[in-house]
């Protein structure tokens, strides 16, 4: 029998794992496709290290709630904002619509190896509030094999290097 945690995670594209660390909190991005035998699972795009989680939280939180707001009948509680990262609890999978989820993957490949946090805020917030079909243009450019000019285009128009 399936859950409703599981039916709202098999209907979402992308999914966020919290994850705690010696260093603090991190996360994994996932996205849903399909696997060479055809299976859609969730396969990993990129992880977010404790200093970009850190950076990332309004971002990550932001995400997770959408798909709580845009999804009520798969909403277990709702989530408590007063106390912060209540929506970014360790263990389960959080799920992503195909809009945020784009965004904190797009977050999560940029932010692989910078420890420059006020810089990764600066790419953070502007993932934040850019365009959903930008952003999914970019994830598609970042994913691909050749992708480090886009990668190096994407850090420098996020202000996440200079």
């Amino acid at each position: 029998m399936v859950t409703r945690g599981e039916k709202k995670l098999r209907e979402a594209p992308f999914a966020l794992r919290v994850v705690q660390r010696k260093e603090g909190r991190a996360a994994i991005v996932y996205r849903r496709r399909a696997d060479a035998q055809g299976r859609d699972r969730l396969q990993r795009v990129a992880a977010i290290s404790p200093l970009a989680f850190t950076a990332a939280t309004p971002l990550l939180r932001d995400a997770v709630t959408q798909f709580q707001v845009a999804h009520p009948e798969h909403q277990d509680a709702a989530p408590d904002r007063s106390s912060g990262n209540n929506s970014l609890t360790t263990g389960p999978f959080h799920p992503l619509d195909a809009d945020w989820g784009a965004r904190v993957a797009c977050f999560a490949i940029i932010a692989a190896g910078l420890r420059n946090g006020e810089r990764l805020m600066l790419a953070a917030n502007q993932l934040r509030y850019a365009d959903t079909d930008e952003a999914a243009i970019w994830l598609g450019m970042l994913t691909r094999d050749d992708s480090a000019r886009a990668l190096r285009a994407l850090r420098i128009l996020t202000e996440a290097v200079e």
